[in-house]
């Protein structure tokens, strides 16, 4: 039941922040402070994202895995060259299942 409430909850408090954000006076959207603050946030939350799923481990524990931060390390290196998304990725999973196949 507890599951249930949290996942109500959680769609309606993303229903009224997007409804706020429509309903928001134009001159307060014209603030640069936070339009600044508008761009800042999606990339910190994202990258934040990818720390917690690359070093996640067993259960609520933060863990190294070398061959997968090996793959986020190629995907880092393969944006810095401006490769395509699919590049991107592709070079990421090939990266970690070479270094999973040796053993490591």
């Amino acid at each position: 039941m507890t599951l249930w409430i949290a996942l109500i909850g959680t769609a309606a408090g993303c229903y009224l922040l997007k409804y706020a954000g429509m309903a928001a006076p134009r001159r307060l959207l014209d603030n640069p402070w936070l339009r600044r603050f508008a761009i800042a946030v999606p990339v910190a939350l994202l990258a934040a994202l990818i720390a917690v799923e690359a070093l996640r481990g067993e259960g609520q524990a933060l863990a190294w895995d070398t061959a997968r931060m090996a793959g986020v390390g190629a995907a880092v290196l393969a944006l810095v060259l401006r490769a395509p998304f699919l590049v991107v990725v592709i070079a990421a999973a090939a990266t970690t299942a070479a270094l999973r196949a040796l053993g490591l």
